[in-house]
C-alpha cells in the first residue's frame, strides 16, 4: 500500500513538472519570434533608406545644367547687331579693347554700377603677373564677357600661320585657366583678319568681331568731354552699333557720361550673352 501511494505521488509530481515546462518553452519560442521580428523590420527599413538614397542620388545626377540664354541678336556683315524675331532693335554693344592695361578694372566697376554689360577684349601680354591675373578674374566675376584680342596686339597679316595660331590660342588657354571659360568673341588688332585667324576662330567657336565706330585713339578725342561727345553724337550711331573703346585714361573718365548719353537717346546696352555665336 505504501509502495502504491509512493508511485502515485511520483507520477503526480512528474506530471506537474512536465506541464510547467511547456509554458517556459513556449515563452522562450515566443521571445525568439518577437526578437526576430524587430530585426526583420530594421533590415527592411535600412533597405528602404538605401533605395531612397539611391533615388535621391539619381535625381541629383539627372538635374539639368543651367541653360545658356537663347540668342536674341546676330551680327551682320558690317559687324552691327540685328535682332532675331521680336528683340528690341534699338541696342548698342559696348566693347573695351587692350585690357587689362591700366584702367580696365575701374571701367568694369563703373559699368557694373550702371548695369551696362560689355565685352572686355584682352591682350595676353598685359596678363604678365599675378595682379593682372586677378584683375581679369575680377572683371569676369563682375559679370563681364572676356574676349580674345591676341597676345601681343600684332598685325596678323604680317605673321606666319603658326605665329597667328600662337597669338590667338595662347590667350584662349590663359583665359580658360583664369575663368574656366574659353572666349566666345575674337577681335583682331586693327581689324586685320586673315583666312588663318578666321579658321582658328571657327575651330574655337568664336565670333569674329570688328566694330561700327571708335575714336579714342585719335588726338582730337583724348579728353573726357570730347570722347564722350563724339561717342554719343556721331552720325555713325544707329541701331545695333558696335562701339569700340579702349583701356585709356580719357575713355575711363568719360565712360559714365557715354553710357548715360546713349541711354538718353533711347539705346539699350546689349548683353553680349544674347549674341548668337558659333556652336
Amino acid at each position: 500500500m505504501k509502495l502504491l501511494i509512493t508511485m502515485v505521488a511520483s507520477a503526480i509530481i512528474l506530471s506537474a513538472c512536465s506541464s510547467q515546462s511547456t509554458p517556459k518553452e513556449e515563452s522562450a519560442n515566443n521571445d525568439q519570434i518577437v526578437t526576430e521580428e524587430p530585426n526583420s523590420n530594421l533590415a527592411e527599413k535600412e533597405n528602404e533608406q538605401i533605395s531612397e538614397s539611391m533615388v535621391e542620388e539619381e535625381k541629383v545626377e539627372e538635374q539639368p545644367q543651367a541653360e545658356l540664354p537663347v540668342p536674341k541678336y546676330k551680327m551682320n556683315a558690317v559687324f552691327s547687331l540685328e535682332p532675331i524675331n521680336n528683340a528690341n532693335p534699338k541696342v548698342i554693344l559696348l566693347t573695351i579693347d587692350d585690357a587689362p592695361d591700366k584702367y580696365a578694372l575701374e571701367m568694369a566697376k563703373t559699368l557694373k554700377e550702371l548695369n551696362a554689360p560689355a565685352i572686355f577684349f584682352v591682350n595676353g601680354h598685359f596678363i604678365n603677373n599675378h595682379e593682372k591675373e586677378e584683375i581679369v578674374k575680377e572683371i569676369y566675376n563682375l559679370g563681364f564677357v572676356i574676349g580674345n584680342h591676341t597676345f601681343s596686339h600684332a598685325n596678323l597679316t604680317t605673321l606666319s600661320p603658326e605665329e597667328q595660331k600662337k597669338e590667338i590660342l595662347s590667350v584662349n588657354d590663359k583665359i580658360e585657366e583664369l575663368t574656366g571659360e574659353r572666349p566666345k568673341f575674337f577681335r583682331a588688332p586693327f581689324g586685320a583678319n586673315t583666312d588663318i585667324s578666321r579658321q582658328i576662330a571657327d575651330d574655337e567657336n568664336m565670333l569674329v568681331m570688328n566694330w561700327t565706330y571708335g575714336y579714342d585713339w585719335e588726338n582730337d578725342y583724348m579728353s573726357k568731354d570730347k570722347i564722350a561727345d563724339i561717342m554719343v553724337n556721331t552720325e555713325l550711331l544707329g541701331n545695333g552699333a558696335n562701339l569700340l573703346m579702349h583701356d585709356r585714361e580719357w575713355t575711363n573718365a568719360g565712360l559714365e557720361q557715354i553710357v548715360k548719353g546713349l541711354r538718353d537717346k533711347g539705346y539699350e546696352t546689349l548683353d553680349p550673352n544674347l549674341i548668337e555665336t558659333p556652336q
